[in-house]
């Protein structure tokens, strides 16, 4: 809950003209009681509020006037008054809605005068003559027929004036829009005037009826008929006219019917003429003259598509469909009006008329609800489910369903929903339930994909027409499922709605039916059973979604189901205790609490109170590892708010009260000021980002929440009252910070206690000033934005304008002093942007001397950023010092002009990248010398003039560059900041150059953007000239069609759109229509191929595309978009030439700004009309000889198929995510349909020729990558204009391709085009296409292409869902019999392999389906039989003789691997092996089978052998193991003596690798007992050989598999084996530590992680110090890295340590975390207190403390920092230093020593133990000293200028001292050790 302030409301007070004010006056009364005194009470007013209230007096009185009183002079001065007032407001004045209210309520003497005042009023407002004020009387006529007596009846006594108005004021606003054509602006303030009077003229007719009473009107002569007459034709010509507005178009077309409507008699042959108007059959002869002449273009021109769809909808909103008043013809009407509307859906594809469609399409559905109340029969007939009508409405919203558009979505929706509820009005008191229509629907829904979106909102409707339990009795499994598809953010909210739909129908049922007892109990079954399932066990990045969206919307439907909820998961807790990858019950419980209190369903005082939750419970949840618990301060804060405004108003409460309050008030003050203390500790050096981020955040809401409000003396709490100098100084440190959203975190903190904070002090302030300023000419780009927040943190602080007035330059030209009226704000920020540019100035000139010196030494881009930062600060628009201001606007953009002309040379060239010659040899010297002599800037010592040849130290003569004879090299050397030498890199120079330009161009925009116009010479309060901007419009158009790095001219575009954005919006003409010239400009010079064009024809066409991007995208929004119409028209054009032009450049330009365009969000849907031309474009343009064309039609081929398919975000290929349907996709872009055919059947002709000759043609792939993004439907209906068959000879005839991509992109694409029910046939009559063995000639390109198309076609059929049962078996027995024919292609009478694997994947796909649905039968026995036979006799079996470079030999070997692999799986099924099936008798020898493939000398063999052996393993040891997956232990009998000589010679990595993950699975009980006999070696010998592979092996899955194996062994050996051990445990531990290290990848760290929670139990907290103190330590160290581990999967898996070593039975368990799985901060402090425990234990006390103490000082990562702490800058440009996003060196620091202080007391030191710790503490002081110095030799304000080095000794200063306090406490005997350590003294 956030407490919101109220808006205040304004409202204009009304003001009345002298004279009218003077005769009022004269009707007042001496004692101001009278009307007329109140009246001009009123009038005097000044606030609108208190106009409102005084005029609500006055009405008061007025109604109670008497009758003698109504016709008195005063009360007609009045009411005539009230009239001028009411017409005078504006529409949305709330007074005049105050107004019209009160008068509905006068008296009937006070109407009539009211009336005629009104009328009088009415009469001026109708003279109006000025076309401006035409809107506003149109407003007060509107506003006179909205709930208005009064201005009704006026309007009546004036309707033909009125009438008469309205024509002349349409037709003066037509004829002006006409003249200012071109204009946007006024264009559409035109446009809404005009749809303001098409609006009223409705109204007219609509609420003003007692005019068209009796005939007398419609006489021809009668003005009323002629003006409605003109009318109806003005607004028939609206409609016609395409290029007014839609909106405008679509308003007439309402009114077009509803005059026709109006004046058409008789009324009954309406529906009629309606009817022909639609269908284009209009008879002159048959229809009255007046309509004949007013609309005569609808009678006799072609209508367009947008006019019916017009037509259509005033039709169905004017015409009466209620009651059935229009009879058979309105019926009539209603179909003929459905099937024009379904014959548009396929033409109309501009977004906003699909939009006006769907729209429409919904409207009909009602209008037809409300025709069949009373309907015929044959109407019914014709609307139920099965009718065609219905059938194609279907077919509409299963093609709109998944619409990107959320309109067209949605009324696909509602159409949907009320088709439903058209078809249950059509039956005869049928039951619905059983209806076959609702069945077949129900059918078809749930057969669909999960990912088909459509299906969630179709189902919900569903739902609500049939009730729940119809959907759960097909399948009860249907909640499960949707929770399971809920991983996927883009369902997640059509999910949780259909859920959501359903439980709430499910509960009504269950309520209706049963008792609450028993129906809850049901509904927790169907709904929150499955919900704690996925919750407990499910991945918690995949369970987010269900948290987010569905848990809300059940505990909203059923509130006492979180009782429920508890229950389950507390009682739980003990045995689900999760793990790093599932939440487990206590982590599900503390999502249900926590979503259930965001949502205000939980009060954790009732809960606690009723005993459902314990407070341990909530504890452990608060440190669970999967509850990221952010500290919810902003809404708990509003108790404290509320308190402390409750506080002010009971001041007079007793003071006993008072004192209860005082108390509660401290106990929050005290609360919060812990809570900052702690959030200011976390900013500690070293601290990582998100504990930044966080402990900011919260500390800015702190701040904003308890800032004092005005005009409160008292506060609750206030942050200022916290902060001292050591925290600003904090905060300030935080802009040093390498994360920007931490320095604007700091700085708004900072900023919102600016007032409180004290920087006077001169040189904290000058030191700061000059930090920045060095900064801002840092090398690292990144410093530039530290500077940036520095000076802008500064400018806010007094003193800092004496700082800046030291500077010479600046004080001579600022004459200015403190004492101005100008805020410390405006003139710190003048002075500072004056300091910045004189020393920018100074820069530019050494700069145009010296690009290279300006590079190493004061690069000037980080100037520019702080003045651009400084900017943005200040209200532009509210300033004191106007004419300073524009000469420093001036000298900006002159300063940046001259900036520019420095550096853009170098970002223009035509090969930025590598502009500086440092090449070795000359011939590379003499290619570079070319882009040298293209840029040519002014540069004096030499280095672009001449190449430089580095290490010969050479200048090179180009003259004579042909003897190769280098000549001496006179360049100056390049010196830094400081004298030294710099090594000038390209790099350097380049980020120098194309940097200034980034900042050049965001100054210049933001000064258009901000900055007020200066639009006349004269204007006091602009600060920019309309000259100014264009020149800056030409810069930037200058440098974004010439600049060839990406960096300049993308960021140029950002500064740009800035400029365009404010031009669309100025009044200015000249400047409004620059965007458009410069369009028409661009364009045309990339028509004209003009030779001496300097656009840029590479790069993409560099920044060409940006520039026409930015100038679309600043055309209005809700303009009707011309500009791009007419651009997309050009370019396509241009993409597509007609004629074969030499001059190529047009079209690679057209192709590469086609692709920027439909690659831009921001045109939205406005661009998808478009996509079916770009799609054409694309793939005539491949087939272009020229390489450039090519090239750019693939890059746009690319960003249509994302467009249309959307992003990628899977790496499955044939995902269906990113596919849709072929009916949906041509039904959206229906113009590819006819095109992709043509195409297809073109590259069809090249396949397959019969002279063999190979012909490839280039549009193939494109055509089959398109074809292969479509899927089948069940829902794809029979609409023969858009049939799939056509396609599928072309795709097969694809299939013969010579090329094997083709034939299996073929394969693919042949599916969505076969209907699921001719599949069978499909594949029979493809697999009787294949030749016979006795064919002479056999084509085995085609054989391959066909086996492909039935093993994709099969494959799909098999997996399907709305196949149907019945015909299953019957096609499975012809497929199986078709593949018997021909099964000679899988045997060695096949010579080719190729072929054979193709039809082996075929027998695999069918023994993979009747292994899993375990089909049985006599007619199936054949077919094993025919599997056996061909596996026995296949080369595998009886011996390979081919070489591996045969074609096809890989893919056989795998394909016949795989067949083996699925018999034996199928073979080891306990229904398959005990029947009489050929299948079983593989069992006979499975495992002979087995080891003869792990024996095979080919990897593709071994390879999917090994894996499908890893498969079964884990089958047998998995927790969940049925009696099903223990089938395959049948297969893995006596194969340890295999695997073991198999990991001996295995060479091939992967296989390698699934051996000893095999190895590792198994049990050593029996492997290592084979060692011996099989592999020669004992089980030491064997853990040796395995741990030298994790030291030997490249390969990081080897060496985790190997690591996790070793310790295995390791393990095994120490508890079986009495052998010694030492040198082996010593390696392990050694291996075990270095896995754990920093530099190793995340799997061997993971690995690590694993074996350390193995041996937890046996090593780690075993009583016994098994492998002693120092390794056992060096072990629990391993579990410390890794619980700070960057990689959060790390970090998780080492938090499980804890947990098993928390349910040790020797671990007292003294916290309440304990067997709990705990977050990663948690299980650090829990491991140093378990260890500090554990030492106790061992009583090894003070060994161990000296270790720890070690470790807490750090002496190995000290050594490591300071050797690298000096005082040099890195050379790496973009180097930030160490990035930290998790690892708190201090963290840990604090946490040790937190638990070390504990353990000091109990720790007791003998003589020998004081020397060690004694040695420990000089090492110590030591340190201190070093780190003292090094902190003494950092350069002021170190914090910013060598923050890592600060960061570095800041952290080894606090871990000295923490050991030294901690040494402290141990009173060493420091005698007594000197004698111990000197006897002789």
């Amino acid at each position: 809950m956030v407490l919101k302030k109220k808006k205040e409301i304004q409202v204009d007070a009304f003001v009345l003209e002298c004279q009218e004010l003077e005769t009022l006056r004269s009707f007042a009364d001496a004692e101001d009681q009278n009307l007329a005194s109140l009246l001009l009470h009123c009038l005097q007013l000044s606030d609108g509020i208190h106009q409102i209230y005084s005029m609500k007096q006055i009405m008061t009185l007025l109604k109670k006037m008497d009758r003698n009183s109504a016709c008195s002079p005063m009360i007609k001065c009045c009411l005539d008054i009230i009239g001028v007032m009411y017409f005078s407001l504006g529409a949305k004045n709330p007074l005049k809605k105050v107004l019209a209210s009160s008068l509905n309520g006068l008296p009937e003497q006070l109407t009539t005068e009211a009336v005629c005042s009104f009328v009088r009023c009415l009469k001026e407002e109708l003279k109006t003559t000025d076309l401006c004020l035409y809107r506003k009387v149109m407003d007060n006529l509107a506003s006179c027929m909205e709930n208005f007596s009064i201005g009704k009846a006026s309007i009546n006594n004036l309707f033909k004036e009125v009438l008469q108005f309205l024509q002349k004021s349409v037709l003066e606003i037509q004829e002006e829009n006409r003249k200012l054509s071109g204009n946007s602006i006024v264009e559409t303030r035109l446009m809404h005037d005009l749809l303001m009077a098409i609006k009223v003229s409705m109204m007219l007719l609509q609420k003003v009826q007692e005019n068209f009473q009796g005939s007398l009107w419609k006489k021809p002569g009668s003005l009323v008929w002629q003006s409605m007459c003109g009318l109806l034709k003005t607004f028939t010509n609206f409609l016609m006219n395409e290029g007014l507005l839609p909106t405008v178009q679509t308003t007439s077309g309402l009114a077009v019917i509803l005059f026709t409507k109006t004046m058409f008699d008789p009324v009954e042959k309406l529906p009629c003429l309606v009817s022909d108007l639609l269908l284009r059959s209009v008879k002159c002869a048959s229809v009255p003259e007046w309509f004949v002449s007013s609309c005569d273009c609808l009678c006799t021109e072609e209508l367009s598509d947008s006019v019916l769809l017009f037509l259509c909808h005033g039709a169905l909103a004017m015409l009466e469909w209620k009651n059935g008043s229009m009879g058979e013809n309105g019926e009539k009407l209603l179909l003929d009006i459905a099937l024009v509307l379904l014959s548009l859906a396929s033409r109309l594809k501009e977004s906003n008329m699909a939009v006006s469609l769907s729209r429409i399409l919904a409207i009909w559905t009602n209008s037809a609800l409300d025709v069949l109340e009373s309907s015929s029969q044959n109407l019914k007939s014709s609307l139920n489910g099965n009718s065609n009508t219905t059938g194609k409405l279907l077919e509409y919203v299963y093609t709109h369903w998944e619409h990107p558009l959320d309109a067209v979505r949605h009324q696909a929706k509602l159409i949907f929903k009320n088709i439903l509820r058209i078809h249950q009005a059509t039956l005869k008191g049928s039951v619905v339930k059983s209806d076959p229509f609702f069945s077949m629907l129900t059918e078809s829904l749930l057969s669909l994909e999960w990912h088909v979106k459509g299906k969630y909102a179709s189902l919900g409707c569903l739902v609500e027409s049939v009730g729940v339990e119809n959907i759960l009795t097909v399948d009860r499994t249907i909640p499960a499922q949707i929770l399971d598809v809920m991983g996927d953010q883009s369902l997640a909210p059509y999910a949780s709605d259909l859920l959501e739909t359903m439980f709430i129908n499910h509960k009504s049922h269950l309520i209706s039916a049963f008792q609450k007892n028993i129906w809850i109990n049901h509904w927790h079954d169907t709904w929150v059973s499955p919900l704690l399932l996925i919750l407990c066990e499910g991945n918690p990045d995949q369970t987010t979604y269900v948290i987010d969206y569905y848990l809300p919307k059940l505990l909203k439907c059923s509130p006492d189901s979180l009782s429920y909820m508890i229950k389950i998961l507390q009682a739980s807790a003990d045995a689900n205790i999760g793990s790093c990858n599932t939440r487990g019950a206590l982590g599900a419980l503390m999502a249900c609490l926590r979503t259930a209190r965001a949502h205000g369903h939980l009060q954790f005082r009732e809960i606690m109170r009723d005993g459902l939750l314990s407070i341990g419970c909530v504890k452990q949840g608060l440190v669970h590892q999967h509850n990221q618990l952010f500290c919810r301060i902003q809404e708990s804060s509003q108790v404290l708010y509320k308190l402390e405004q409750s506080k002010t108003k009971q001041e007079l409460i007793k003071e006993s009260a008072k004192w209860g309050h005082f108390a509660t008030l401290q106990q929050y003050k005290d609360f919060m000021s812990s809570i900052c203390d702690k959030l200011f500790e976390a900013l500690f050096p070293g601290s990582s980002h998100p504990t930044r981020f966080s402990s900011l955040t919260i500390l800015g809401s702190i701040a904003e929440i308890f800032s004092a409000a005005e005009g409160h003396t008292q506060a609750v709490f206030q942050l200022a009252q916290e902060i001292d100098p050591t925290r600003v100084q904090m905060l300030i440190q935080c802009f040093a910070s390498t994360f920007e959203e931490v320095k604007v975190l700091a700085f708004e903190l900072l900023m919102k206690l600016h007032d409180r904070l004290d920087l006077q002090d001169s040189e904290n302030l000058h030191l700061l000033f000059q930090a920045a300023l060095d900064l801002s000419i840092s090398t690292k780009p990144y410093d530039c934005v530290t500077a940036s927040y520095l000076l802008n943190f500064l400018i806010h602080h007094k003193g800092l304008l004496n700082i800046c007035l030291k500077n010479q330059q600046v004080a001579h030209t600022f004459q200015i002093d403190e004492d101005m009226s100008a805020s410390t704000v405006e003139k710190n920020t003048l002075a500072v942007i004056k300091y910045l540019l004189s020393n920018l100035e100074r820069e530019i000139f050494q700069a145009e001397k010296s690009l290279l010196q300006a590079a190493a030494s004061f690069p000037m881009y980080g100037r520019v950023h702080c003045i651009t930062g400084t900017l943005q600060q200040l209200p532009l628009n509210n300033l004191t010092l106007v004419t300073e201001w524009r000469q420093m606007v001036t000298k900006l953009i002159l300063m940046s002009y001259r900036l520019s002309s420095v550096v853009s040379p170098i970002v223009q060239s035509s090969s930025p990248e590598g502009l500086i010659p440092m090449d070795n040899d000359s011939e590379s010297a003499g290619r570079l010398q070319m882009i040298l002599h293209e840029i040519q800037p002014r540069d004096t010592n030499d280095y672009f003039t001449q190449a430089k040849i580095l290490k010969e130290h050479h200048r090179v003569d180009f003259a004579k560059l042909t003897d190769d004879e280098p000549v001496e090299n006179v360049c100056t050397e390049i010196r830094g900041k400081e004298g030294q030498t710099c090594d000038v890199t390209a790099q350097m120079v380049l980020v120098c150059c194309w940097r200034s330009m980034k900042e050049i161009s965001l100054l210049l925009g933001m000064l258009c953007k901000l900055l007020p116009l200066q639009t006349v010479s004269e204007s006091s309060d602009g600060l920019i000239t309309v000259e100014q901007v264009k020149g800056i419009g030409d810069y930037f158009k200058h440098h974004l069609l010439q600049s060839r790095h990406r960096g300049a001219f993308e960021l140029a575009y950002t500064g740009f759109v800035m400029l365009t954005e404010i031009l669309s919006r100025c009044t200015n003409e000249s400047l409004h229509t620059l965007p458009q010239q410069w369009l028409y400009n661009v364009l045309e010079e990339i028509k004209s191929c003009d030779p001496s064009s300097k656009l840029c024809a590479t790069r993409r066409s560099a920044g060409i595309p940006f520039y026409i991007q930015a100038l679309l995208a600043s055309e209005p929004k809700k303009s009707k978009t011309n500009l791009l119409k007419m651009t997309m028209n050009e370019l396509i054009s241009l993409a597509v030439p007609v004629n074969e032009s030499p001059n190529i450049i047009p079209q690679v330009h057209a192709l590469n700004i086609l692709r920027a365009l439909f690659r831009d969000t921001r045109f939205g849907e406005n661009i998808i009309p478009y996509i079916a031309d770009g799609i054409q474009a694309a793939i005539l343009g491949f087939t272009s000889p020229v390489w450039a064309v090519r090239n750019s039609s693939t890059l746009l081929f690319s960003t249509l198929i994302t467009r249309i398919f959307g992003v990628k975000r899977g790496k499955d290929e044939n995902s269906k995510k990113n596919r849709m349907t072929g009916r949906e996709f041509f039904s959206r872009f229906p113009t590819l349909y006819p095109f992709l055919l043509q195409q297809l059947e073109v590259v069809a002709r090249t396949m397959g020729s019969e002279t063999g000759e190979l012909k490839l043609h280039p549009s193939l792939f494109l055509l089959l990558l398109i074809l292969g993004k479509l899927y089948p439907s069940p829902m794809d209906g029979t609409y023969s204009a858009l049939s799939m068959a056509p396609f599928v000879p072309f795709i097969m005839r694809c299939g013969h391709s010579p090329v094997y991509r083709s034939r299996e992109m073929a394969g693919r694409a042949l599916v969505p085009f076969v209907m699921i029910n001719q599949i069978p046939h499909t594949v029979q009559s493809l697999l009787a296409g294949l030749p016979e063995c006795t064919n002479p000639c056999i084509r085995q390109n085609s054989v391959h292409g066909m086996l492909l198309q039935v093993f994709h076609l099969l494959g799909s059929y098999l997996e399907s869902k709305h196949r149907v049962n019945s015909d299953l078996q019957q096609g499975l027995v012809d497929i199986i019999t078709g593949i018997k024919a021909k099964v000679w292609l899988a045997k060695r009478q096949n010579p080719c392999l190729v072929t054979r694997a193709a039809y082996l994947d075929v027998l695999v796909v069918l023994s993979d389906y009747l292994g899993k649905s375990r089909r049985k039968g006599i007619e199936l026995f054949g077919f094993w039989e025919e599997i056996s036979k061909v596996i026995s006799a296949s080369e595998l079996m009886t011996g390979i003789h081919y070489f591996s470079a045969l074609p096809g030999f890989t893919q056989y070997l795998h394909s016949i691997t795989k067949l083996v692999i699925s018999v034996l799986s199928v073979a080891a099924d306990p229904d398959f092996s005990n029947s009489s099936s050929p299948v079983a008798e593989q069992m006979m020898n499975s495992s002979s089978t087995i080891v003869h493939l792990l024996q095979s000398d080919f990897h593709e063999v071994r390879l999917p052998m090994l894996e499908a052996v890893l498969l079964w393993w884990k089958q047998v040891n998995s927790k969940q193991a049925t009696k099903e997956k223990m089938g395959p232990l049948s297969l893995l009998s006596d194969l340890e003596v295999t695997l073991l000589r198999m990991a001996m010679k295995e060479k091939h990595p992967e296989c390698f690798c699934k051996v000893l993950e095999i190895l590792h699975c198994m049990d050593l009980r029996k492997v290592l007992p084979r060692t011996e006999d099989s592999i020669k070696m004992n089980p030491k010998e064997f853990l040796n050989w395995a741990m030298n592979i994790i030291s030997a092996s490249d390969s990081i899955k080897i060496r985790s598999v190997a690591l996790k194996l070793a310790s295995k062994l390791v393990t095994h050996l120490v508890q079986n084996c009495q052998e010694v051990m030492e040198s082996e445990m010593r390696q392990w531990i050694q291996l075990v530590t270095s896995c754990c290290g920093d530099e190793e990848q995340t799997a061997i760290r993971l690995a690590a992680a694993e074996v350390l929670i193995n041996i937890t139990p046996l090593f780690l907290t075993n009583q016994k110090l098994i492998l002693g103190l120092s390794s056992t330590l060096a072990m629990w160290k391993c579990v410390v890295l890794l619980l700070q581990s960057e990689e959060l999967i790390v970090r998780d898996t080492a938090a499980d340590v804890i947990r098993v070593a928390q349910s040790q039975s020797n671990i007292c368990n003294k916290t309440e975390f304990a067997f709990r799985v705990v977050n990663a901060s948690m299980a650090l402090d829990l491991a140093f207190g378990i260890l500090c425990e554990l030492l106790q234990q061992w009583n090894q006390t003070s060994a161990g403390v000296l270790v720890l103490l070690e470790w807490l000082l750090g002496e190995d990562e000290q050594k490591k920092d300071l050797e690298t702490t000096t005082l040099m800058e890195d050379d790496n440009l973009f180097n930030k230093g160490e990035v930290n996003f998790w690892a708190e060196t201090l963290t840990n620091v604090r946490q040790l020593s937190k638990h070390l202080f504990l353990l000091i007391p109990a720790t007791r030191l003998n003589l020998p133990d004081q020397v060690e710790f004694l040695r420990l503490a000089r090492r110590a002081s030591d340190q201190t000293k070093l780190v003292t110095q090094l902190l003494k030799e950092l350069p002021p304000t170190p914090e910013f200028s060598k923050t890592v080095e600060f960061t570095r000794l800041a952290i080894q200063n606090e871990r000295i001292a923490t050991c030294l306090k901690i040494l402290t406490l141990l009173e060493l005997d420091d005698d007594a050790c000197k004698n111990k350590e000197n006897p002789e003294k």
